[in-house]
Formats: C-alpha cells, structure tokens, sequence
C-alpha cells in the first residue's frame, strides 16, 4: 500500500479528534507501544514504548532510548477539523422538516459544505451501573444535508454571499412526518445502546467522501491536518532514537484556539515531560538542562499558491505542491520559527533527502497561528513551524501535493532519532 492510500485510510477511519486518537493508538499499539493511564501510577523506569491520552481527544506518545538521555525531540500536530457540532437537543422539528440544530466548530468554508451528503460522528456518555461510559459512534453513511438557496430566490449568491449560520447552515435531517428514526434514537442504534440511557453527547457532522490520489496530487477531507498528524506519526514509529526521547503531540482544539484541558495551551505536554523526567530521576536543575537541549516540531498544513489567485502570494515565499516541507515565517510571532529553529530544521531536511521551501504572508496580508507558540507557553524550547501545502484550506474537501506526505514521513523519521547539543559557537545536530 502506498504511503497516500495510507493516509486516506487513516483520514477515513478519523472523522473527529476522538477517532484520529483511536487511529493513531491502532498505529502505536501495533508497533509495541503501550499504553499509560494519566490516572495511575507510571512505572517507566524500564526504557521503552509508551503513550497516554487526554479526554480521549488528546495523545502524547514517547520512546525512551536505553543509555543517557539528552533532550526530548518532539513534534506536534492537531487532530480536530472545522465543522458543525450538533446540540445537545438535536432536532428542530418544523411542519414539513426536522433538522439537526448545530453550531460551527472552528472556521471552514460555508460554501463547500453545502448541497452534499454528511455523515455524524463523536462519543456519547452511556448510563452505566453508578457512572457512565463513553463510547465512539460513526454513523458513516449521509445522515444530513446542508441545502443551498436556488439561484432564483439568491441573484447574489454568485457575487458574494455571506452565509448565517443559525439560517443558512442548519442542516436539513429528514421529513417531519417521514419514517426515518429521530436522531438520537439512530445514533443509539449504531452504538448497541438505548437512547434513553444516553446522558450527554459530542457529535458533529462530517464530510464522509472518500479521498483520491490523482495525477499528481491527494485531495480528502481533513487533510488539515491530519496529513501532518500521519506523517510525523508514521515517522516516529519509523524512528531509532538513541539519545535523546522522541515525543510525538497530537493534541485536540487547534480551530477553536487551545485553550483546553486538552489543547496544546494546557499543561498536557509539560506533565508528560515531568513525569518522564521524574522517572528518570533528573532533579529540577537537569529538567532545565534536557529542555536546552530539546525541540519542537509544530506541524500544521501550509498555503500553496493557488492556480487562479497567484495575486495572494509574497513575490518570494510562496510554497508549491510537491515542492517539500514548508518551513513557515510570521515577524509577528503567528509562526515561532526563528533563525536558529530554521536553520535546525534545514539541516535536518538535508540529513533525510528531502526538499524543503518556505511561506511568509504577503505584508498586507494577516494568516493564522498554529501549535507552535501555544505550546511554548507551556514548554520553552526552539521550536519550528512547518506544514504541507494544500489548496483550499479548510473546505470541506482540499488538495495537496501526492510527493509531500513522504517527505514529511522521511524527515519525521531521520528528526525522532536524532539529538541536539549546543556548542561554544550554537548547535550541534547528530
């Protein structure tokens, strides 16, 4: 199977930030990492493969290599999409229709939600004994649909319309007097459970079409950013850390901001590293030191110059499909990559064989932020924003280049098993 049959499986089986984690434990497990409760007591003093998670949104996963430790090489990337979440009183029931009442999550492209089949997925809080369960569902087949307003009553949907979304992006679910299941009822159905024993929910809509690799790209849903979230995964399994302990971050929130027990703001990352650390006996001076000695990977998918709006680039920073790794510059600190985390990171690109190419806004011009300063906040290290870049960034359905999603898998792999040492004129990468 090729690397992008790969990543289209993995993106199908990961409509929501829930199931990207159970995707990428699938992955984890497989590969002969084990599994570390936050809950418990870690007994990691035996060098090895573990990972944890949070909220059930949220995954941190690290391999510590046997001998001395130097520094911990991490990356991050984000597992959650732009959509629309259903609220908790599902149906709207009108005269002629029932539809889902939703709220958007994050901030997509009204208009490419539109007019085509959604499906739902999520988790659900099931009665159980004293407490509750959580439990996943997919419903996988069109279950809602997102209708557009013909022409004839919109002259001006052509020339730009600003879509409502508590009027023009609530989606139509099924006929009032139709004999199709209420919503919950049907989610319980595809769970094995009774909807009367359903106390909460966490269900949003997603586009169930599958990806395609064609001529010379890959074109899915979720690609933001799920294509970084594979291939740092699928290079970190890859990896042979020796020195120093590779972490792979998929954290949760990213569209929404971070600011959760679970996103990258939270102290996720930072209790993971102290436990480690503890476990490892370093006292609070050396926890200071291996961090000197640390990096970070933010990876988060990049703007390609768009075929019909070349208008939009820098006249000199403006990444291609298929071109490599993007490395990512803001002077205003959206993106946190500095001179030296730069520079880490080409040497890096040159030791795996992979080309890489850069993206800065045009001056006029104000983009968005990602993981990598959200994270520092909490664990000061060099850090690098990188990406793939794509088309359509947030559509309910975007392209990027077929090349790509092996480059970042052969750097991931050459970065988690590599270590930094800081020399008398700056660094040193081996």
């Amino acid at each position: 199977m090729s690397v992008n049959s790969e990543l289209l499986t993995s993106i199908r089986k990961s409509p929501t930030a829930y199931h990207a984690v159970k995707t990428a434990e699938e992955i984890l497990t497989e590969n002969g990492f084990s599994e570390l409760r936050e809950d418990q007591a870690w007994n990691i003093s035996e060098r090895g493969k573990f990972f944890t998670k949070r909220n059930g949104s949220s995954l941190i996963a690290f391999e510590i290599p046997q001998g001395e430790i130097n520094g911990f090489m991490m990356a991050a990337a984000h597992a959650d999409s732009p959509s629309f979440k259903i609220k908790e009183n599902e149906e709207d029931k009108g005269d002629t229709y029932v539809r889902l009442s939703t709220e958007e999550y994050g901030g997509g492209i009204h208009s490419s939600w539109m007019d085509r089949p959604l499906s739902a997925a999520g988790r659900i809080m099931v009665r159980e004994g004293n407490g509750f369960a959580v439990k996943l569902v997919d419903m996988e087949k069109p279950v809602a649909l997102i209708p557009n307003l013909c022409i004839h009553f919109n002259r001006d949907v052509n020339r730009g319309y600003e879509y409502n979304n508590a009027v023009d992006m609530i989606p139509l679910f099924r006929d009032a007097n139709g004999e199709c299941l209420p919503f919950r009822e049907m989610i319980a159905e595809k769970a094995g459970v009774q909807a009367k024993d359903i106390l909460s929910t966490d269900i949003f809509l997603y586009n169930p079409q599958d990806g395609e690799e064609w001529n010379d790209y890959v074109s899915s849903p979720r690609l933001d950013d799920l294509q970084c979230a594979f291939g740092l995964l699928m290079g970190f399994v890859k990896a042979k850390p020796e020195k120093a302990v590779s972490v792979y971050c998929l954290f949760d929130n990213e569209e929404v901001g971070s600011g959760t027990k679970q996103g990258a703001a939270s102290t996720f990352l930072l209790d993971v590293l102290g436990r480690i650390a503890d476990s490892l006996g370093f006292s609070g001076e050396e926890k200071v030191i291996k961090l000197r000695t640390s990096f970070m990977i933010s990876s988060d998918n990049a703007h390609a110059v768009h075929p019909n709006h070349p208008e939009f680039r820098d006249p000199n920073h403006y990444p291609k499909m298929n071109g490599g790794i993007v490395i990512k510059f803001n002077a205003a600190q959206h993106y946190t990559t500095d001179a030296v985390s730069a520079a880490m990171f080409r040497l890096l690109c040159e030791k795996a064989g992979v080309p890489c190419q850069v993206f800065a806004n045009r001056a006029d011009l104000r983009g968005g932020g990602t993981l990598g300063n959200i994270s520092t906040t909490q664990v000061s290290v060099n850090t690098v924003d990188i990406g793939i870049a794509q088309l359509a960034m947030h559509s309910c359905y975007e392209t990027a280049g077929a090349k790509d999603t092996e480059y970042l898998v052969r750097a991931a792999e050459v970065y988690f098993g590599k270590h930094i040492e800081v020399t008398e004129t700056g660094y040193s990468i081996s």
